[in-house]
């Protein structure tokens, strides 16, 4: 655990301490299972953002996605009586495909990751709202599955199944990520791209790469929140998602620049946004406020990245200097 993850982490236990001092009700099992519930949901797509943010790209299509996938998935198992893991590995297979499609175009085209996944985050949503002709896509009456309900909204020893689901994820990624040689290769991908490739990685692959995890992490996310949910609407499921993942990403000390960042540190994003979330909830704050916190934690921590990243250039430049000085 590096710096900044450690200052994270003291800073989730101060504002959980001052949110249970001011309410006890914070500490409660129910409360406690909820937060964690929903920091499962939302951790998952948040480290597939993570890994289109460290190539110095982004990825705003995210809720889109978990829409149109969460509809495709729901109607599918309940009406068209395709078995759940088919469904669900045919749902894998179109965020690969849509992985794949970005990546493509921005490493092949030369277009700006920004406006591809704009592109994206209208096209899916467009795609969900046909598909269902604006209907609410849900369960029928009866319907039960009861292998599916137990792995996505299940719990053991009082531990929802969607946090387990997401520190099995952060575990592989965090080998991935930090142990592997592909780890490296995002790494100087995002600090320097041209740099990367005349060092002789193959930059385009690892891009498109960085974009297939963050769909398929995306695709995980869509299906545990369709069953969280039971019903989805395609006009209104996921709105802003993107923006929990990105918020959660630059809390975690991704720089919006590319080459930085650890999957522990967006793991303690995810649980740092959900703690302000219940703050919201439990300290009787209007819900209309959220996105008014959620942009002031994006825009503190963006500024203090920037600040950062500005303190370690100095420093650089001086250790430079004081080298090359006789």
């Amino acid at each position: 655990m590096n710096k900044k993850d450690l200052g994270l982490l003291i800073l989730i236990l101060a504002v959980g301490a001052v949110v249970a001092f001011l309410n006890p009700r914070f500490l409660l099992p129910v409360n406690l299972a909820n937060t964690s519930n929903l920091v499962g949901l939302f951790g998952l797509s948040a480290i597939g953002q993570a890994f289109a943010i460290i190539t110095g790209g982004i990825e705003l299509s995210v809720g889109s996605v978990i829409a149109l996938v969460g509809v495709l998935f729901i109607d599918l198992i309940s009406n068209e009586g395709v078995p759940w893991p088919a469904a669900a590995a045919l749902m894998v297979v179109i965020g690969l495909l849509i992985g794949l499609a970005h990546g493509l175009l921005i490493t092949k085209l030369k277009l700006q990751p920004f406006i591809v996944t704009l592109c994206g985050l209208l096209v899916y949503r467009g795609i969900a709202r046909f598909y269902m002709q604006d209907a609410t896509a849900g369960f029928g009456f009866g319907q039960n599955f009861p292998a599916l309900n137990w792995l996505t909204v299940g719990q053991t020893f009082g531990v929802p199944h969607s946090f387990i689901a997401l520190m099995i994820v952060a575990v592989i990624m965090w080998v991935v990520l930090h142990r592997t040689v592909f780890g490296r290769h995002l790494y100087a991908v995002g600090k320097n791209e041209e740099a990367a490739r005349f060092s002789g990685i193959r930059t385009d692959r690892v891009v498109i790469a960085a974009y297939v995890i963050c769909q398929v992490l995306t695709v995980a996310s869509a299906i545990y929140f369709a069953m969280y949910t039971g019903s989805i609407s395609p006009a209104s499921q996921g709105n802003f998602y993107e923006l929990y993942a990105i918020a959660a990403a630059v809390l975690g000390g991704f720089s919006l620049r590319g080459g930085e960042g650890s999957i522990v540190g967006v793991v303690l994003g995810v649980v740092l946004l959900q703690e302000l979330q219940n703050l919201v909830n439990l300290l009787g704050i209007p819900s209309s406020l959220n996105f008014a916190v959620m942009g002031g934690v994006i825009l503190v921590g963006v500024t203090v990245d920037q600040q950062w990243g500005r303190i370690r250039t100095r420093r650089r430049e001086a250790e430079t200097a004081r080298a090359v000085t006789p």
